[in-house]
């Protein structure tokens, strides 16, 4: 595992978590996104830590581009755990009826309290958290339905604070996205660039590809030969994963001069249909329970 990867995390981000933890104060709950086709390798650690016991609610991003199958294993895994998750999509519409409803389960006692209080209408208040681009302008903007939210998907950027009234009876509070210090599990790693929360140019473009080949033929090879036309031997366990990857390159026709493979455009167009879906919908994190380290 190149070391680009294990330990990225720039020093600005420290202030970030600090950004985070000072407006616990400010908000009735936090919004925690994580990534549908990655909820383990999305979760930042040092999230449930700066939370402490302040109301956390769970939503995973990019729904209709994780595996259904695998879907309902992680649902039943979160509530196994009391965590409430939901799983949404701002494009097909899934989960997002579900928000406001959950929203008010988790605060049930603090809603009850404003009642007693005659304070039943007071707005209430949460902060969104995530890794770098997991979609947290998209939930702002669909929740608000305008297209106030100006997120960077540059790590640590600060912006002045602004709360963001939305249709689902709270305001929202923005945060930058914020990794942390050093994966443990070099999957967690990996499995971030592949999906695109770490910047590409962090990691050679081929390398990156066939890490992602390796998710490919060990979790989804029926999809894979469907999408690039490849035999079963192509797949086969004496090959490398460089060695699929080139298969997949040649299957396409991406040759250059003298009959070679141009590895460069095959891995970048195998990264791009694997993030939009078009290789199928696939999730490439197991629960803990379920696998080796904590990671498919």
């Amino acid at each position: 595992m190149p070391s680009e990867i294990i330990q990225w995390f720039p020093g600005h981000m420290a202030r970030t978590r600090r950004e985070i933890g000072e407006n616990l104060k400010n908000v009735d709950f936090v919004i925690e996104l994580l990534d549908a086709r990655i909820p383990l390798s999305s979760q930042n650690p040092e999230i449930a830590r700066i939370c402490g016991d302040k109301p956390r609610l769970t939503l995973c991003s990019r729904a209709s581009l994780a595996d259904p199958k695998m879907t309902k294993v992680w649902k039943a895994y979160f509530a196994a755990n009391g965590r409430k998750c939901i799983f949404y999509d701002c494009i097909t519409g899934e989960g997002m009826n579900e928000i406001t409803l959950a929203a008010r389960e988790l605060l049930a006692a603090k809603l009850e309290r404003y009642r007693e209080k005659g304070m039943e209408g007071r707005k209430l208040r949460a902060m969104i958290v995530g890794i770098p681009n997991v979609g947290k302008s998209s939930i702002i903007n669909k929740l608000s339905g305008t297209k106030s939210a100006k997120v960077e998907n540059r790590p640590g950027v600060t912006r002045k604070q602004q709360w963001i009234p939305t249709n689902a009876g709270f305001d929202l509070l923005d945060t930058p996205g914020v990794l942390w210090p050093k994966f443990e599990d070099p999957k967690t790693g990996e499995n971030l660039a592949v999906t695109g929360a770490i910047k590409d140019d962090i990691l050679d473009i081929e390398t990156l590809a066939s890490i992602l080949v390796n998710r490919l033929r060990a979790l989804y090879p029926d999809k894979t030969m469907a999408r690039y036309k490849l035999k079963e031997e192509a797949l086969a366990e004496e090959l490398s994963d460089f060695d699929v990857l080139e298969r997949i390159g040649k299957a396409r026709g991406f040759l250059v001069s003298g009959g070679e493979i141009d590895l460069e455009r095959t891995a970048k167009m195998l990264l791009e249909e694997f993030r939009s879906g078009k290789i199928g919908r696939m999730t490439i994190d197991l629960p803990p329970e379920n696998g080796e380290k904590e990671n498919a």
